[in-house]
């Protein structure tokens, strides 16, 4: 076994698309962690949904053995991490798990919004962090931009070597290793204290229960302990201990300072939780682990099973949770879908990978509702402050008395021939402009947006219409008081909760219209026509009627009898007036098309 000395733990961080995975790829190939056979790349994003979108989603964790310029040898223990912002909360466990980190930045870019928020989660967990430049080789380097930026972002890495490097080609990716010897610390745990394990990550195994990833503070754990969680209570004995390499690879014991896994044996998913510590049984530890902050949920959707298998949708969503821990989902019964679940996610993206990762693992098709953000309100006979996040939780217009929705702290740097550009979109967004800084070629702005404004699909508009090039960092501000509405849809004169929104009044009455418009083309049809109305305050304000399968029995061109047409037209009526209290069948592709998030 490594001596605890020669033990490193670090993480790479990095905006998204800086090369991460590349870089990981890359340690693994010159410490012979993996056998490269042909063009692997990313081995570690082996979920298809980080292989269909090219991003890292899941944080993932390998031993390298390393021999250094000094002779000796020394683990490595490398944690992969996202970079999208959507999966902050993955970075902060990972990083919570290190010693160290690797701050890679992308000399084509610069530093950028991600970059900063990381290096704010390592310099909050008095991490080391070792700065280096990627894609030097790369035609449009900007190198020396690079380092100036760096050295703004943190003046200590003036008093370091700042490393350049290709993860591609491995251009001094031997130094990178070198300064994770030299510059990160080892671990300073005890073995002869009694054990003591953070759990920071977690899967399920069909037939060996929750698997949960663990760094080791104290103590030793070998197969076959009897363990116990703190915080969950749980009991359990291990039959198997090991590392990443990066599949599971068994061990005899895990000891103070490594990073592995433990076989739990625990069926039910909901024992296991992350930032949970775990000791013996008989030898228990006087202090848990802090943990981990739970995570705050930005946007809210509810997930209804398709086939209304409601306890298969909720043994998939606990076995998500396992290693999704910023997933907050309650059951919710819904008039028009069912049971299913009222869900908080980290932001649109967050939520988009979740569907796929329902249907691509556990062969779960859902309809996901039309997200929304948190809300809060008083009544006029109580001036309690209520939040929800469920539009038609929000009570009747004539006994509300203030609604407050939340803003955000929006810094945009943008390339000065955008700004205009920029600022034309956020003002769309009702955005207020609290400051601007020129810098170089580059123009910082900084806003007070609404979330409701920004949530969704303002990144995408921001990206589009900046090339790529602008970077963009959002902090919760503060709530304020606002004009806000409740937008109600009546299909076929039934009210359905799942088309209910909250929106600022100077933007309810189109977008009423808007929704109303798009769901004549998208509701199934029916042999009748089918009025779809959107009432603001218990006002109508847009219809449109859904055409029938058929043409109406009483204006065809057949020559019936009069007779002959009236029955037809009771039998029609009474259809109508049965269909009116029947549930609605809602498809996914009514939510999709109302917000375009396919």
């Amino acid at each position: 076994m490594m001596k605890q000395e020669n033990i490193r733990n670090f993480s790479i961080v990095a905006h998204i698309d800086h090369g991460k995975s590349t870089l990981s790829d890359q340690i693994m190939k010159m410490t012979d962690t993996f056998s490269f056979r042909g063009n692997e790349e990313q081995v570690l994003d082996d979920m298809k949904v980080e292989q269909d979108h090219g991003v890292t989603v899941r944080s993932r964790t390998v031993r390298n053995i390393y021999r250094a310029t000094d002779g000796q040898e020394y683990e490595l223990n490398l944690i992969d991490t996202p970079g999208h912002v959507d999966f902050n909360y993955e970075v902060e466990k990972s990083v919570s798990a290190s010693d160290g980190v690797i701050l890679l930045v992308d000399a084509t870019k610069g530093v950028q919004a991600q970059t900063v928020a990381n290096y704010r989660i390592a310099k909050n967990n008095n991490l080391v962090i070792i700065p280096v430049i990627n894609k030097v080789d790369n035609q449009s380097a900007q190198v020396d931009m690079c380092e100036q930026q760096l050295y703004e972002l943190d003046e200590s890495f003036l008093e370091t070597d700042i490393i350049h490097i290709s993860a591609k080609t491995g251009l001094n990716v031997n130094e990178v290793l070198e300064a994770i010897v030299n510059r990160i610390p080892s671990p300073k745990g005890d073995e002869k204290k009694p054990l003591k394990a953070m759990i920071f990550d977690s899967h399920y195994d069909s037939y060996q229960g929750v698997v949960a990833y663990v760094k080791v503070i104290d103590g030793v754990i070998k197969a076959n302990d009897k363990l116990m969680s703190i915080n969950q209570k749980m009991k359990f004995e291990t039959p198997e201990v090991g590392i990443f390499s990066p599949q599971l690879l068994p061990l005899k014991e895990l000891k103070a300072g490594d990073i592995g896994y433990i076989i739990t044996g625990i069926k039910d998913p909901s024992d296991v939780r992350v930032g949970d510590t775990i000791t013996g049984q008989s030898r228990q530890t006087d202090r848990a682990v802090a943990g981990y902050k739970p995570a705050h949920s930005v946007v809210f959707a509810g997930i209804y099973p398709k086939d209304a298998d409601f306890d298969d949708l909720k043994v998939a969503m606990e076995k998500l949770k396992l290693n999704d821990s910023s997933i907050e989902f309650v059951e919710h019964v819904s008039n028009s879908l069912g049971p299913g679940y009222r869900c908080g996610f980290l932001g649109m993206f967050h939520l988009q990978i979740v569907r796929e990762r329902l249907i691509n693992e556990f062969s779960m098709p859902v309809i996901i509702t039309s997200p929304n953000v948190n809300y809060r309100y008083t009544l006029k006979n109580d001036d309690t402050l209520k939040t929800i996040n469920n539009p038609s939780d929000l009570t009747d217009f004539s006994l509300l008395n203030t609604v407050e929705e939340p803003f955000n702290k929006v810094v945009i740097e943008t390339p000065s021939e955008t700004v205009n550009d920029v600022m034309t979109l956020v003002s769309k967004s009702r955005g207020i402009l609290l400051d601007m800084d020129n810098t170089d070629q580059l123009v910082k702005m900084t806003y007070s947006v609404p979330l409701a404004e920004i949530a969704f699909n303002f990144f995408n508009q921001l990206k589009s219409i900046t090339h790529g090039f602008a970077t963009y960092d959002s902090q919760f501000m503060e709530y304020v008081e606002s004009d806000i509405v409740k937008i109600t849809i009546d299909v076929n004169y039934a009210p359905v909760d799942e088309l209910t929104f909250i929106v600022h009044r100077l933007n309810a009455e189109k977008l009423a219209q808007e929704i109303v418009h798009k769901l004549k083309y998208v509701i199934p049809r029916k042999l009748y026509s089918m009025p779809v109305q959107g009432y603001i305050e218990g006002r109508v304000v847009a219809r449109v009627d859904v055409p029938p399968l058929r043409k109406n029995a009483a204006v065809s061109g057949d020559k019936k009898s009069v007779s002959k047409k009236q029955a037809l037209l009771r039998r029609q009526s009474l259809n109508k007036r049965k269909s009116a209290i029947e549930a609605i069948q809602l498809p996914q592709s009514v939510f999709d098309a109302i917000l375009n998030i396919e």
